[in-house]
């Protein structure tokens, strides 16, 4: 059928933000690495780093500024305890923030875990061409993110639109 869309594949980092996770241990990474790479995505670079605000700027901001990488997701630190600081390190380096990301997600969220979804920062945004999404620590969070919010919004054949086919004109000026 022509006009059909092809999938395209997309160069994805994964970043789990935790004082206390190995990779031997680390459930929510590994959620998020199995569903890219089943949904046709490849996985450049994966990383665990602790709960420093500092520490998870500069691997973020390397991945950004790499022209081949097209999306950064995080995992972990959304939270409101005293580490907790993914959104206040990502968020400075947002051009534009993709509010209905969070927003949607603790809708999303409320339905499978209450009042309880609240205590999420889950935040998105596009920097230097590169979308970053942030998303709680926990296996299910990831799973919920991934499954209901980010996989169809990276897979260019949804309709009626998605993000990956904003992709070229991210840096638009």
């Amino acid at each position: 059928m022509s006009g059909e869309r092809q999938f395209i594949p997309l160069e994805i980092a994964v970043l789990t933000v935790s004082d206390t996770r190995t990779e031997e241990n680390d459930t929510s990474g590994l959620v998020l690495v199995q569903r890219l790479q089943e949904a046709g995505h490849r996985l450049a670079d994966k990383r665990i780093v602790p709960d420093d605000i500092y520490i998870i700027r500069a691997v973020v901001s390397q991945w950004i500024a790499d022209p081949a990488l097209q999306v950064a997701i995080v995992t972990g630190g959304t939270g409101v305890t005293g580490r907790d600081g993914t959104p206040e390190a990502i968020k400075i380096l947002f051009d534009k923030t993709l509010d209905g990301f969070g927003e949607t997600f603790r809708a999303i969220s409320f339905q499978e875990i209450g009042t309880s979804t609240m205590q999420s920062r889950a935040v998105a945004g596009v920097a230097n061409g590169t979308y970053i999404f942030c998303l709680p620590g926990s296996p299910g969070a990831c799973r919920t993110g991934w499954d209901r919010l980010i996989k169809d919004q990276l897979d260019y054949r949804t309709r009626p639109c998605n993000l990956a086919e904003l992709m070229p004109r991210l840096r638009e000026k």
